[in-house]
């Protein structure tokens, strides 16, 4: 036979398992969660609706314009068509380009080697120039 501990009065003694402090952490928890529930239903869902494909494909038969190019090399030129030009040529250029296409964009090309003070610099004399639309680019 197994050896059984005595206690004090000989009375062999049982381990329990107390219960009480396993049930007091699982109220805890359950609590938790709901007091989470609650907060995270009374906030608003936002929904958002997809637009309608019904336009769809009229968009795809209009021709897209093609965009105004104007390069800057590593030296700081202004180049359109891989020719430099002055600041009259390009302000010339860019009118000329905006009267056939209104709804059109131009797109800076800078050399990766400036630094982004001359591209800024450039962008804002696009901006003055009457170029609202600017695309940036680089190699």
């Amino acid at each position: 036979m197994a050896a059984r501990r005595r206690g004090r009065n000989g009375e062999s003694t049982v381990p329990e398992v107390n219960l009480v402090p396993m049930m007091d952490v699982l109220m805890s928890v359950l609590t938790f969660f709901i007091i989470i529930s609650m907060s995270l239903s009374s906030q608003s869902i936002l929904t958002v609706e997809a637009p309608d494909a019904e336009g769809a494909a009229d968009s795809t038969e209009t021709p897209t314009v093609s965009p105004f190019v104007i390069g800057l090399n590593a030296d700081g030129e202004v180049l359109i068509s891989d020719q430099p030009v002055d600041q009259v040529t390009l302000s010339n250029a860019m009118r000329e380009y905006y009267t056939e296409n209104p709804e059109g964009y131009i797109r800076l090309k800078a050399d990766r080697q400036l630094e982004y003070r001359d591209v800024s610099n450039m962008l804002i004399t696009l901006r003055d120039l009457g170029g609202g639309r600017v695309a940036l680019a680089y190699e």
